[in-house]
């Protein structure tokens, strides 16, 4: 209703209507920006571990991987590298919180088949590759992590806006032509 209509009583039904329905939006809104926020917490706190884990992870594999080099030699480990096919099994698909597209990674890790002989390797090949396997793993959860947190921040700006916006602009303005 535009506040500068006359004041019957038919306007006046309309703005109390239109007052109840920005209050009930309002609730709704803090409702949903609350949450989006439990769940932002979660993901931040997950993020946190996967990341440590994720860096204790590369300690260790890179370690292995300097263990390799030395005992077979960079060329040798390099040319066992390169048999390691391309990584094509992770498939995305979405899930919704509350309006918001959720990523959710889906990856098949039957795919990790040896690609040289265990006869002409030592064991530091076979560790290194392990410890690269749980980083590829580490990795793709924590992007799947860090990416739901982006795009719930996203929404939760948003939803804040239009709950302020009904909070200082729009319930005020009913108040005022139903209340005056």
């Amino acid at each position: 209703m535009d506040p500068r209509e006359f004041p019957t009583k038919g306007n006046l039904m309309l703005a109390k209507n239109s007052l109840a329905l920005a209050h009930q939006g309002y609730e709704l809104m803090d409702k949903k920006r609350n949450i989006l926020l439990k769940e932002l917490m979660g993901l931040i706190d997950e993020a946190k571990e996967i990341q440590e884990q994720i860096d204790s992870t590369f300690t260790k594999a890179y370690a292995c991987l300097q263990r390799a080099n030395i005992e077979h030699g960079i060329s040798r480990v390099q040319e066992l590298a390169f048999t390691v096919p391309i990584e094509d099994s992770i498939r995305i698909q979405t899930r919704s919180i509350m309006g918001t597209e959720i990523p959710h990674v889906k990856y098949d890790d039957r795919q990790n088949d040896l690609t040289y002989s265990f006869g002409t390797t030592h064991e530091s090949i076979d560790i290194a590759r392990e410890a690269f396997r749980e980083v590829k793993e580490l990795t793709i959860k924590l992007s799947e992590v860090e990416n739901s947190a982006y795009r719930l921040a996203t929404n939760i700006k948003k939803t804040q806006k239009r709950a302020n916006a009904l909070k200082n602009i729009t319930i005020p303005m009913y108040s005022n032509l139903v209340y005056t």
